[in-house]
């Protein structure tokens, strides 16, 4: 069974508060709301610079992804797909453009 190497965080304040915002617009009762915007933004959901260089994960996301190592910023993207992977199958058949990979 494969197990992911575990990565030491080095920018522990600002890794905690994009994941917080992160955590906030998957949670689920924003979930929706925010898949209905990657839809109008015609975004796709597993983009995930795009997603932030537009501001759906916050005013401050783009700023706090930018100031963290490479190492925190492959860590986070892998947790945005997670959390992208992990929406309800009813609410991805729903939002089937933002899924796509056409």
């Amino acid at each position: 069974m494969f197990e992911q190497a575990a990565i030491a965080v080095q920018n522990e304040p600002g890794f905690a508060r994009l994941h917080a915002l992160i955590d906030a617009v998957f949670d689920a009762s924003g979930v929706e709301v925010f898949l209905e915007r990657v839809t109008k933004a015609r975004l796709r959901v597993r983009d995930y610079e795009g997603v932030l260089k537009r501001g759906l994960l916050g005013k401050e996301a783009a700023a706090l992804y930018d100031a963290l190592p490479a190492s925190d910023q492959g860590l986070t993207r892998e947790r945005y797909l997670r959390l992208v992977e992990k929406v309800p199958l009813e609410l991805r058949q729903r939002y089937f453009k933002a899924y796509a990979y056409y």
